[in-house]
Parts: C-alpha cells; sequence; structure tokens
C-alpha cells in the first residue's frame, strides 16, 4: 500500500506536467496541472524524473533510468513494460504490441492498456501508431503525439500529418 505521496509539476514545450512519486520511484506522469496534497518533502526521485524529463524535451535524453511504480493488471503491465522496451526514435502498431505481449488478435484491449498509461513520455505509448496509418489517439490529445514523434525523429519536421 502505498502512503506517502508527493506532487511537482513544471512547464514544458507541450503545456504543464504533473508528476507523482513515492520514496520508491514515480506513479505518474500526465499533462495538465494535477490538484496537489499539501506536503511536506518532495522525494529525489520527483527530482530526478524532471531532469530527466527536461533533458528529454531539450534533446539531450533518448531513454529514461529514475524508478517506476506502475500499478495496473498483469495485462497492462505486461503492456507498459513492451513500452518500455520500444527505442526512441521507434514506433510499432498496436497489433506488433499484442503480438509482443503474447495476445496476437487483442489489438484493442493493447490499445485500452495503452490509453491507461498512467507515465506519458517516460513509458512510450506515443509510440504506437494504428496500422491503417496515421499518428491515432493520444491520452493526452493528438497534437501533442504528433510533437513528441516529430521531436523523436519519427515524423519530419516539415511533414504533414
Amino acid at each position: 500500500m502505498i502512503t506517502e505521496v508527493s506532487t511537482t509539476r513544471f512547464e514544458t514545450s507541450l503545456g504543464w506536467l504533473s508528476i507523482r512519486g513515492t520514496p520508491r520511484g514515480i506513479l505518474s506522469v500526465t499533462f495538465g496541472v494535477e490538484e496537489a496534497a499539501p506536503q511536506e518533502q518532495v522525494f529525489p526521485f520527483l527530482e530526478q524524473c524532471m531532469h530527466e524529463l527536461e533533458e528529454y524535451f531539450s534533446g539531450n535524453r533518448r531513454a529514461f533510468s529514475v524508478p517506476l511504480v506502475m500499478r495496473g493488471s498483469d495485462f497492462q503491465q505486461r503492456v507498459w513494460d513492451a513500452l518500455l522496451e520500444i527505442p526512441f526514435g521507434q514506433t510499432v502498431t498496436y497489433g506488433q504490441l499484442a503480438k509482443e505481449v503474447g495476445h496476437p488478435g487483442a489489438a484493442r484491449a493493447v490499445g485500452t492498456a495503452v490509453g491507461d498509461n498512467p507515465l506519458a513520455i517516460i513509458v512510450p505509448c506515443h509510440r504506437v501508431l494504428p496500422a491503417s496509418g496515421g499518428i491515432g489517439e493520444y491520452a493526452s490529445g493528438s497534437d501533442r503525439k504528433e510533437w513528441l514523434l516529430r521531436h523523436e525523429g519519427v515524423i519530419s519536421r516539415s511533414a504533414p500529418v
């Protein structure tokens, strides 16, 4: 059971990010400003996460090392673990990800798990695309997904989406 949770926020090229964490690691990274409970301390992992995200946005980081506390069903955990294996600048389809987690034909269920990912950017759900083309949807907005894919060089900066 998690009892100590701290939240910090900072502004990025895509708007405000809220980071929630515990002494063990990061619980969530979400766009927008979440209501913060009064806190007596900011855990070191929050500072590390913020620093790593700043490096990512400035083009100086491609992978994250901050410890994560991922809470979800076994299926969600498998999907999120598979997302962590998608390298910077590369993408997979929902169908490919379904095969990767041992559930070929479960692309929709994988899509639901991807959409439930609480760790935006760090667990790179933006790197999953529909097989039909385009960039697909993104829980934090397709404009943010497009920006992230351009930032990682998946989409050329001048190409229309």
